[in-house]
């Protein structure tokens, strides 16, 4: 998976969902999602502990795909493929 690199990130500037509490970074992860073309890869990153069963959750109901997903000093980094 370490290849896989991102082909857009949250916002279209940077990933940093950091700071937003429930249920902001699912609305923004959805809304970047809605931007990408079949294929594209998006990388998002939170700190809300919330997100990390709440993105996957919305990945599923939507069709996403999650490529990953990695926990390191409380941020939550998601690697999300919207399907071809």
């Amino acid at each position: 998976m370490a290849d896989i690199k991102p082909d857009v990130t949250a916002n279209n500037v940077t990933a940093d969902l950091k700071g937003l509490s429930c249920p902001m970074p699912v609305l923004k992860t959805k809304k970047a999602l809605d931007g990408l073309k079949p294929g594209q890869v998006l990388l998002v990153e939170v700190t809300d502990a919330g997100s990390k069963s709440d993105i996957p959750a919305m990945l599923k109901r939507t069709g996403n795909e999650l490529i990953e997903l990695k926990e390191s000093g409380g941020v939550f980094t998601f690697l999300i493929k919207k399907p071809t």
